[in-house]
């Protein structure tokens, strides 16, 4: 359903900016509505490993759990994200880092759907705002760290 994707030239290595999104765990620390995380498992896979992990998002009166597989790819700075379990019918996000002149490109992709119809119209009329601020918090969170 509700889609986004940007992509943004950002004054730190793809290494660094790879780096910070796999950082899971951190997610709360610093990302708007994330209330908690916690890493299930991890295991390798062909390039990578994937690690099984758990938010918890916190929206007006809205808090619920979700799951999610997080396949990291270091060698090709790449980030796939699929659900597991939790109040979504699906969501895949992929991330992609890739080193520029001046910096690094980070594109950002993100697809879902809640299964709760009351909580989809809540997201449905703020998405667009909702994702920019997740985008830029990543990007305050590199300055905070490589700044």
């Amino acid at each position: 359903m509700p889609t986004h994707s940007e992509t943004r030239r950002l004054p730190y290595t793809a290494d660094q900016m790879y780096a910070l999104v796999a950082d899971v765990a951190q997610y709360p620390a610093f990302l708007p509505w994330c209330a908690g995380a916690r890493i299930r498992s991890t295991t390798p896979i062909p390039g990578g490993s994937a690690m099984d992990a758990d938010l918890v998002i916190s929206f007006k009166v809205f808090r619920e759990r979700f799951g999610s597989r997080v396949e990291l790819y270091p060698e090709q700075r790449r980030i796939n994200t699929e659900y597991i379990d939790g109040p979504f019918r699906y969501m895949k996000s992929t991330w992609s880092f890739a080193e520029a002149d001046d910096g690094c490109d980070v594109s950002f992709f993100v697809d879902f759907e809640f299964k709760n119809a009351v909580l989809q119209g809540l997201i449905g009329l703020v998405f667009n705002e909702a994702m920019q601020r997740v985008v830029r918090a990543f990007e305050r969170r590199a300055a905070d760290l490589y700044g």
